[in-house]
């Protein structure tokens, strides 16, 4: 999965966070509520525009962003 297909970051959107192509919703708050412990259901029900491949690509997003903020350090 390419997460960019479904992840832009603009700088007129959200001050610039990562977000959901055609939302403000960002990615930050999709993994927060998933370290929370909401499921995939719970959050599609509570973000209707939420599809689950927005949900995997949040995952993958910040497995990308692991990986590069660890090889940096």
């Amino acid at each position: 999965m390419n997460c960019r297909d479904y992840i832009e970051q603009r700088p007129d959107v959200m001050m610039g966070k990562p977000v959901f192509k055609g939302t403000r919703l960002t990615v930050e708050h999709i993994l927060q509520r998933l370290a929370d412990g909401a499921s995939e259901a719970d959050l599609l029900d509570a973000h209707p525009r939420l599809r689950p491949e927005h949900i995997r690509a949040a995952q993958a997003y910040a497995k990308g962003k692991a990986a590069i903020d660890g090889a940096s350090r």
